[in-house]
């Protein structure tokens, strides 16, 4: 696995909370300060976040942006207009951090989908007036950076559960089935009488996880019988879990009960595969 997984992961946080951007190298900057060098630029386009991130020529976070929306549903986009002004608006206020116009990006999509929605995907980046330089399949574009030769990777997102299964480096089997971070609200929301906008606020307060924690766990498990169902037949004695919904403390925990394999939880796992699609591009 990468041994510098824990530091790049902390510096994306940074840069994506806007605390810390790039440091200035004199031969990569202006005299106004403006990056001069290279960049790798991912979009992940989420059923909940959707994701901008720019890394330097040294595949390290410089500037980025996420926002909470809508536009996509099981890896499917479903307000496509909606989802290109979504990417302009993130990709302008980008472009104002590092003082320059991004051209081109990677994206990526669930495993299983069919050609026509990986085309809807690409199209949303060219109608944001960014060139789709390439797609990857999310779990490869994790494995980007989790470099794992053995074991699988299970994206938790807010629509599905994306597995992969890698044997030396290769992913051998990937599946994609519904069941996310949605679905923690959409329980919420039923077990308090709240709005889905409201249990989802609920949801993301560490102030109340502990409290929700027995509301969702059900679907916590619901996840690790779809993860027993797809490595079944597959020697995997490691999972490595990315995606936002797998940071609700106790994810990791259910999983390795439910399923009984050692279960890797990296330090932000929203942030695994937006970084992976950028090294892709």
């Amino acid at each position: 696995m990468n041994s510098n997984l824990s530091d790049l992961l902390k510096r994306t946080d940074r840069v994506m909370s806007g605390s810390n951007g790039w440091h200035a190298d004199p031969n990569l900057s202006s005299a106004s300060g403006s990056y001069l060098g290279s960049v790798h630029v991912g979009v992940d386009l989420g059923t909940a976040y959707t994701v901008l991130i720019v890394l330097d020529e040294n595949f390290q976070p410089i500037a980025g942006d996420y926002e909470f929306a809508q536009v996509v549903r099981d890896g499917l986009v479903v307000d496509f207009v909606g989802a290109v002004d979504l990417l302009r608006r993130m990709k302008s206020k980008v472009e104002s951090k590092l003082g320059f116009q991004l051209t081109s990006a990677a994206t990526a999509y669930p495993p299983g989908v069919a050609q026509v929605e990986v085309r809807a995907t690409a199209n949303v980046l060219n109608g944001a007036d960014l060139d789709c330089s390439s797609l990857i399949d999310e779990p490869s574009a994790a494995n980007n950076v989790l470099q794992i030769k053995d074991g699988a990777i299970v994206d938790v997102g807010g629509g599905t559960t994306g597995i992969a299964v890698f044997k030396d480096g290769k992913a051998v089997y990937t599946a994609d089935e519904p069941t996310g971070g949605t679905h923690f609200s959409l329980v919420i929301a039923g077990s308090t009488g709240l709005s889905f906008e409201e249990a989802e606020a609920l949801k993301k307060d560490p102030k109340e996880q502990a409290r929700l924690f027995p509301v969702i766990r059900p679907v916590m498990e619901k996840v690790a019988t779809i993860i027993n169902r797809h490595v079944e037949g597959y020697r995997v004695d490691k999972l490595y879990l990315v995606g936002g919904t797998c940071s609700f403390p106790g994810m990791d925990e259910v999983i390795q009960e439910m399923t009984g394999i050692e279960t890797f939880l990296p330090g932000n796992p929203l942030f695994v595969t937006p970084l992976g699609i950028a090294m892709n591009n």
